[in-house]
């Protein structure tokens, strides 16, 4: 799967999560530029991502995720093993 393949699941899985069929994800997008991103739908982002690339992050890597580009460089790490 290539970072664009993944980029584009995770923005449909956040379009889902955040009830917004216009939301785009970027590389430097933040929790703040997205309305409703809180700490329960940022939990129930990451268990879907989860669940859609079949792995499950430990908390360490998830609190230290500074914006969506480090979400998905962590994902490819994860699916590239």
């Amino acid at each position: 799967m290539t970072r664009e393949e993944v980029m584009e699941k995770v923005c449909e899985i956040a379009r889902d999560i955040f009830d917004d069929d216009e939301l785009v994800l970027e590389d430097d997008t933040v929790a703040s530029d997205v309305d409703g991103w809180d700490s329960l739908t940022h939990l129930s982002l990451m268990n879907e991502i989860e669940e859609e690339f079949g792995f499950k992050f430990v908390m360490k890597e998830v609190q230290g995720l500074k914006d969506v580009g480090e979400l998905i460089d962590a994902i490819m790490e994860r699916i590239e093993d």
